[in-house]
């Protein structure tokens, strides 16, 4: 298989699995946001910087060292999961102690119980990084999407009967860590790797060299991500975390999936031609102007049938968070594309640089932070999306630097879908503007309103991206007919 064929094949897997892993997740939580509250949707919020942070610390950037690494042995890959799962248990215990300065922190009794169950997936996930590392080094995408649609399927199904018979906010519980726990548990059936009874000082040192910086970068970028869960619960209500919980969980359906499936696809195959610069480059290109037209047409759709969709999906009671919704759309549709420029630097190894840029933007983000505890999560969001901006300035000049790709040069590449989205969002959001009807009937109409306008100007104007992506999908439907 070569490197196109790997590519496409991991895209596609990658695709298909976040796809309907995210849609199973969007449906759950529809029906969740039926039978639940804001305020127990807040609970849980609350809880989600302290536990996204300890995880960050638990993978320590080892698994992005690992599959740069051309030629890893077992010894390698035994090192890391015992490393993994001694901070997943650590972190645990210091989770579980800590629980009643968080639940004092917060002025909320029930999260002494909730953090000490919830801070098990910590463990669970410490035996999981390395056997999801190893598929992902390999381009191995298709038993990964298998087995995240059969953990979200069962544990999607475990949660709403759990609301049904009036647990409350346990049955979001249950669905993380059943979720996290079938998922490892089908990796370890599924996948042949074991762990050999040995720990490689060498091994260690060498990869943590590389990761160490990663994860201090990543763990200043999940602070950065999750502290506004932790100020919104704070400073304001658990109903206003609740709404901004359920907007951020609507605009990563898109963002933070394509985000996603780009840094595990990219990394891995970019890796293996980081020695050949115009192929890199090309390739590069070919990545960005595909995903950001992706991107943008998604996410500012997603904003522009913001209102409708709030009142039709999950009923009037989450009407305050659509205006979040909106806002989060503007800031996601810019992570693709952080990701892409990220990826560079870690392909040429440079995880310091990486380090550097991470303490530089998130130290420009410390106003954002402080401007929304005195103005408001409207205007804290708004803040987010300039720093957004800046964010890819920052990134793009170094990248750009490292590969002879100049951010005018990027910026040329991805303007023209930026107005394409621009114009088509425009297209859908003007029917809520002059029609009185039900949300739903409003919500119908904008949708074709949409996918009749995105066709006719992709046919139209002969978008390129777009030209790509149906050529990739063309090949896919031949090759399935010539193996049938």
């Amino acid at each position: 298989m070569n490197l196109r064929q790997k590519t496409i094949s991991g895209l596609k897997w990658s695709f298909i699995e976040s796809t309907v892993t995210q849609g199973v997740h969007f449906i759950v939580g529809i029906v969740l946001a039926r039978l639940l509250s804001p305020s127990e949707f807040g609970l849980i919020g609350m809880l989600t910087f302290f536990i996204a942070i300890s995880q960050s610390l638990i993978d320590s950037g080892f698994s992005q060292a690992l599959i740069r690494k051309q030629n890893c042995t077992d010894a390698d890959y035994s090192t890391v999961f015992y490393f993994n799962l001694a901070i997943g248990v650590l972190f645990y215990f210091i989770l579980f102690f800590s629980a009643g300065a968080i639940s004092d922190f917060y002025k909320q009794p029930q999260l002494f119980e909730l953090i000490r169950v919830l801070g098990l997936v910590l463990i669970i996930n410490s035996f999981t990084i390395l056997q999801s590392t190893i598929l992902t080094k390999n381009i191995n995408f298709k038993l990964q999407t298998k087995i995240s649609l059969i953990a979200s399927v069962t544990s999607g199904i475990i949660a709403i009967t759990m609301a049904c018979m009036g647990f409350g906010v346990w049955a979001l519980v249950a669905k993380t860590i059943s979720q996290q726990f079938i998922n490892s548990l089908l990796l370890w059936f599924c996948n042949n790797w074991i762990p050999c009874w040995v720990f490689d000082k060498n091994s260690f040192k060498e990869l943590f060299n590389f990761g160490s910086r990663l994860m201090v970068s990543g763990l200043i970028d999940t602070t950065y991500k999750n502290v506004y869960f932790l100020i919104i619960g704070k400073y304001f209500s658990s109903a206003e975390l609740g709404y901004y919980t359920r907007a951020n969980q609507f605009s990563n359906l898109f963002s933070s999936n394509i985000t996603s499936i780009i840094q595990r696809v990219s990394y891995p195959v970019l890796t293996t031609i980081q020695d050949e610069p115009e192929r890199l480059k090309s390739g590069y290109k070919k990545l960005i102007k595909t995903t950001m037209f992706i991107s943008f047409v998604l996410m500012l759709a997603m904003a522009a049938i913001a209102k409708p969709m709030v009142l039709v999906l999950i009923g009037n009671q989450w009407l305050p968070a659509a205006p979040y919704l909106q806002l989060l759309c503007f800031v996601g549709m810019l992570y693709p594309l952080h990701a892409l420029n990220l990826n560079m630097l870690n392909v040429k190894g440079r995880s310091d640089l990486f380090l550097k840029l991470e303490i530089i933007k998130k130290t420009l983000a410390v106003p954002v932070i402080l401007i929304g505890i005195l103005a408001g999560i409207e205007i804290m969001i708004t803040g987010m999306f300039l720093f957004s901006l800046i964010a890819f300035f920052i990134n793009s000049y170094w990248s750009a630097r490292l590969m002879n790709y100049p951010v005018k040069e990027q910026l040329a590449d991805i303007l023209p879908a930026f107005l394409f989205a621009l114009f088509l969002s425009s297209c859908i959001f003007f029917p809520s503007c002059f029609l009185n009807y039900k949300p739903v009937l409003i919500l119908s109409i904008q949708c074709i309103v949409g996918c009749v306008v995105f066709f006719l100007m992709v046919n139209i104007f002969k978008i390129d991206a777009y030209q790509e992506m149906k050529q990739i999908l063309k090949e896919q439907f031949t090759k399935k007919d010539i193996q049938n």
